[in-house]
């Protein structure tokens, strides 16, 4: 890959990162407890599944950042724009839509059965 799409890719990856790390800033707030006996049955219940929500978001949140400066590194060894499990290249596409990605189509959808 060319050093000008590396570019291209870091700023995309680097603009994510910012974003998520942005709007982590409202996340920092301690997730409801769930269990916690506040109100009618109705709130103890509202309260469990925001609860629940909370700590997915979080856990998606750090997958993806965790993905994110992985591409960073590949990058940075220039690596980035093949296939981690079969050497291949990714297309452009699928760079384009989700530039952290480690996996071709055919690996991913592969992974995915």
């Amino acid at each position: 890959m060319q050093q000008k799409e590396l570019e291209r890719y870091k700023a995309l990856l680097l603009a994510k990162r910012r974003e998520l790390l942005n709007g982590k800033a409202g996340l920092e707030a301690p997730v409801p407890a769930a269990g916690v006996l506040r109100g009618d049955v109705a709130d103890q219940a509202a309260a469990a599944v925001e609860a629940d929500l909370q700590v997915r978001l979080r856990q998606t949140d750090s997958r993806l950042l965790r993905a994110i400066d992985e591409g960073l590194a590949r990058i940075d060894r220039r690596t980035f724009g093949a296939c981690t499990a079969c050497g291949k290249p990714i297309t452009t596409a699928r760079l384009d839509a989700v530039p952290w990605t480690r996996l071709c189509r055919d690996c991913k959808e592969g992974q995915s059965s």
